[in-house]
């Protein structure tokens, strides 16, 4: 269906005088942009940058770093290879393998747990998706490596990250404290076996 010629506006172009075909009235209101932010800056409330690596930023608390893979209260890994953080991964970072586990409060554990920091987008879905609070973001923001293999977190990585953060004192405030978990706790008969042995 065509336009009608009524629907049509023609528009003329602006006569374009010799300061805009200089453009210097966008260049003095560029350079009045400046100033005003310079000033800002020096003598009120402007952004300043940060020099980092002299100048240690102020991160927010809930800020999300480097993982860790969270140990319990017997020095084990907390994790119990059930594939829900690999699950929930948006960017397929995570990869585990399960084995039977030698204790006797879980099923399975991770022979392998291993994180690519470079693919991760650091969202936390993970975190969110674990049920027994094994993995956590840390607030570790300085990650450098010379090699794609140097940042690949295995298990052993990820624990002593665990180990550095809790030495530091500077665990997530999102850590919930307390067991791995309702299902895997010791049935009662198993615990009352072990606590009459343990007397006798």
């Amino acid at each position: 269906m065509p336009i009608a010629d009524s629907d049509v506006k023609w528009v003329t172009a602006p006569k374009i005088g010799l300061m805009e075909q200089l453009y210097l009235p966008a260049i003095f209101e560029g350079l009045q942009t400046t100033v005003r932010h310079t000033a800002k800056t020096l003598f009120g409330d402007g952004a300043v940058t940060q020099q980092y690596p002299e100048v240690e930023p102020k991160l927010p608390p809930n800020y999300r770093g480097v993982h860790r893979l969270n140990r319990d209260e017997q020095g084990r890994v907390k994790c119990v290879a059930c594939y829900m953080c690999s699950t929930a991964c948006p960017a397929h970072c995570i990869d585990i393998v399960a084995a039977p586990s030698p204790w006797p409060d879980r099923e399975k554990y991770p022979e392998t747990f291993v994180i690519d920091e470079l693919r991760c987008i650091y969202c936390g879905m993970c975190e969110q998706a674990c049920p027994v609070d094994a993995i956590e973001l840390t607030t570790l923001y300085d990650l450098t490596g010379l090699s794609r293999e140097e940042l690949m977190f295995d298990k052993e990585k990820l624990l002593s990250v665990f180990d550095e953060t809790v030495k530091a004192g500077t665990d997530p405030i999102r850590t919930r404290a307390g067991r791995l978990s309702v299902a895997s706790e010791l049935p009662v008969d198993v615990g009352l076996t072990n606590s009459s042995s343990a007397q006798s």
